[in-house]
Parts: C-alpha cells; sequence; structure tokens
C-alpha cells in the first residue's frame, strides 16, 4: 500500500528515484517493472504490473469514453526501475504532465501519482477551498441546531 507524499527532483535525464520507504515492494525483479500513464487531471498514474492490470480490467474496459481510454492506454509505458530504483520518465509523459524538476510522488493505496509540484499545490489549495466553502454552510447550520449552553452560575 502506498501512502503519503514525498517532494523530489527529477534529474537532468528525467529519471525519478524512488524513495527508500517504497523500495521494498520493487526488490523482486519481476516487481521492478511498472506502467506509466496519463491522467485527466495533469498528472501521470504509476502501477505495478498487478495493478495496473486492476485498472486496466475494472477502470479502462467499462469506461464508455473512448478519449478516456486513448488517452490511459495510447499513453502508456512499461518502465523498469534500475538497479538504483531509479525510474526513466520518457519525455512525451513529462511534456503531458508538464513536469519541471521539482515533483510531487503521492501513494494513492495501489499506484503513485506523480505531479509538477506547483501544478499539484495549486490544484490542492483550489480543492481545499471549495472543501471549505462547502463545509461552511454544513457548519453554521449544525451550531445553530445545537442548544444553547446553559448559563453559568452567578
Amino acid at each position: 500500500m502506498y501512502l503519503g507524499t514525498e517532494f523530489l527532483s527529477l534529474d537532468a535525464k528525467g529519471r525519478l528515484s524512488m524513495p527508500a520507504r517504497h523500495r521494498l515492494a520493487f526488490t523482486a525483479d519481476e516487481d521492478k517493472y511498472v506502467t506509466i500513464t496519463r491522467h485527466e487531471d495533469g498528472c501521470l498514474l504509476i502501477f505495478q504490473r498487478l495493478a495496473w492490470e486492476h485498472f486496466r480490467e475494472h477502470t479502462i474496459k467499462p469506461q464508455p469514453d473512448p478519449w478516456l481510454k486513448r488517452v490511459w492506454l495510447g499513453s502508456a509505458m512499461e518502465v523498469k526501475l534500475d538497479n538504483t530504483f531509479r525510474l526513466l520518465i520518457s519525455p512525451e509523459l513529462r511534456a503531458a504532465a508538464t513536469l519541471n524538476r521539482e515533483v510531487k510522488l503521492v501513494g494513492m493505496d495501489d499506484h503513485f501519482e506523480l505531479w509538477d509540484k506547483a501544478m499539484h499545490d495549486a490544484m490542492e489549495a483550489k480543492a481545499l477551498e471549495i472543501a471549505r466553502a462547502r463545509r461552511s454552510p454544513q457548519l453554521a447550520a449544525m451550531a445553530a441546531a445545537l442548544p444553547a449552553a446553559p448559563a453559568a452560575p452567578v
């Protein structure tokens, strides 16, 4: 299971060094293969083989939108981590996700999302702003429904 967010840097060749806490999942040679593909939110998705097969069967195949299928399958690339647990992100995928040097690797349970740091920060701030705006009327209604506090003894 992949959890948490890592602040990382791509090297000059576009390689991402897998954080130490996630390397154990990639120790067997067959586990070093991952599939990287685009996501419609502007990030890249990184799956180990079994998680990719599950995503393909349960998300891609039943997807009615042929363009999403084209995005996911048409941009998918299988990549092998090297012996130092670096992952080469192709120039095409880096461009598609507008990845610069500073990136965020976000654990999403069975896969990772790879974001350009500035884009992720902006989108996260907007999502939190929307969530707070939605919650504010609910919190005000809940507070109004609470019984009044008893008067303090004199």
